[in-house]
């Protein structure tokens, strides 16, 4: 039910005054939860044609390269997938331009390592085992062999080095890394079990070698910013999602809020189908305003509309 516009939507008011305040309810994607997915369990919309590309990606065992503007769902879907799918915790590897693939495999705390070998030594205590220092990254724990594949979203491609996607190949090619430090160990140390990036802990690594029994649901993302080589590009199954014409863009708003709120958001939605022509808007823009709309904030008060609906390129 639609609140009625007034003060009380005002939890700041900018006069120093303390007052007690109760915050609302959060937006269903701004919920954090310990210990469980951000991703609300909601329908993810998507047409026919663009979830045949995914199934074909999963068919195949190949990455799914999803590429398109800001705001369409790309890092989105990873979520679906992995929730559908029932592949549990989504692996992210959020790129940068010092993301290299050897940080998203595994990294080694040396200096950890001789500090902590020193001190045992010191107290007469056993070393602490090498595999106290090794972490898994998102890519390397993706890689562990298990009965089901992981599901790993590696987020915004072509914000990385222009290497990063041909250091890729390998790995993606043969579904399998090594680990120097654990492989230069003696035969008696064979075996050593190593942390993990997520909740499973730990996981026992034969020779310092990882090979995956099922290869991973990878999903990579891009903004369209680069070309990637023609090498990558081979190895990846490509899906381009358009920007959401009026009829998704009602369907997104009403799994995400509800027919309700769908109801009342008749001229958001034609606000924003407005405004995203001169310059680019993200879906959940349009989410925010309409989910401010359904808790009583008048977005109609001076400004308000114009920050919510702010335009993602151009001249601030």
């Amino acid at each position: 039910m639609t609140s009625a516009p007034g003060p009380d939507w005002r939890l700041f008011r900018g006069d120093g005054e303390p007052r007690p305040v109760t915050l609302p309810p959060a937006p269903p994607w701004r919920c954090f939860t310990p210990g469980r997915s951000r991703q609300p369990d909601m329908p993810y919309v998507i047409e026919a044609q663009h979830a045949n590309i995914v199934n074909a990606a999963l068919h195949l065992r190949r990455p799914l390269l999803v590429t398109g503007p800001a705001g369409t769902g790309k890092s989105s879907l990873a979520h679906a997938v992995a929730h559908e799918l029932r592949l549990g915790e989504l692996l992210r590897w959020p790129v940068n331009s010092r993301s290299t693939v050897k940080d998203a495999l595994y990294q080694y705390d040396a200096i950890g390592r001789l500090r902590e070998t020193t001190l045992s030594r010191d107290r007469g205590e056993r070393e602490p085992s090498i595999g106290t220092f090794v972490r898994l990254g998102p890519l390397g724990t993706a890689l562990v062999p298990s009965a089901t594949p992981r599901a790993l979203l590696i987020d915004e491609m072509d914000k990385g080095d222009v290497d990063l996607p041909n250091d890729l190949l390998t790995v993606f090619e043969e579904g399998v890394y090594d680990i120097p430090e654990l492989t230069r160990l003696p035969e008696d140390m064979a075996d050593v079990e190593v942390q993990t990036l997520d909740h499973r802990g730990t996981v026992l690594v034969h020779q310092g070698v990882v090979q995956c029994a099922e290869f991973p649901v990878v999903v990579i993302t891009s903004n369209g910013e680069r070309d990637f080589p023609p090498a990558f590009l081979r190895r990846c199954v490509r899906l381009d999602l358009p920007v959401p014409d009026e009829e998704r863009l009602r369907a997104i708003v009403a799994a995400h809020l509800g027919g309700e709120a769908l109801r009342t958001a008749e001229d958001l939605i034609e606000a924003f189908l407005r405004r995203r022509a001169p310059g680019e808007l993200a879906t959940d823009q349009l989410l925010n305003a309409v989910f401010l709309r359904t808790g009583g904030v008048d977005l109609d008060a001076e400004g308000l509309l114009d920050a919510v609906l702010h335009q993602l390129t151009g001249a601030m």
